[in-house]
């Protein structure tokens, strides 16, 4: 039952974030009206960067496809990672009102983490040799 729970959980985190790196491509869901000011100036900073968006997305698309199979959950809940803390802090400081599903998926992520984390040890390990 653990498995079909976490099988959904992580299924539906990863077409949230494949939904958002493929709209960064093909912008079918429209922006919001009512769109902070400061989100506004934030989304304009962002698209004079003109390699960030893309950059972004593919990381949200590649990221969301890995965390859905198990065997590749761990590299796409660590590729997800940085895109997340983004989303959080920009949540925080610009868009509070989304700060409640951001943190939601901010949980869903460590917990993809810390389900994984022996899989993480080997790159943290001081016996490694290079």
């Amino acid at each position: 039952m653990k498995n079909k729970i976490l099988f959904v959980v992580c299924l539906l985190f990863g077409l949230m974030f494949i939904n958002a790196g493929l709209n960064k491509f093909f912008n079918y869901m429209p922006m919001p009206k009512d769109m902070p000011a400061s989100m506004q100036k934030l989304m304009a900073a962002f698209m004079q960067i003109g390699w960030l968006i893309p950059l972004v997305a593919v990381v949200e698309i590649v990221g969301g496809v890995l965390v859905i199979f198990s065997k590749y959950r761990a590299l796409g809940a660590i590729i997800i990672f940085p895109v997340m803390i983004g989303i959080l802090l920009v949540n925080i400081f610009n868009a509070p009102s989304g700060l409640p599903i951001a943190l939601v998926l901010l949980i869903i992520n460590l917990w993809m983490i810390i389900d994984n984390y022996r899989k993480y040890l080997p790159m943290v390990s001081s016996t490694s040799t290079i």
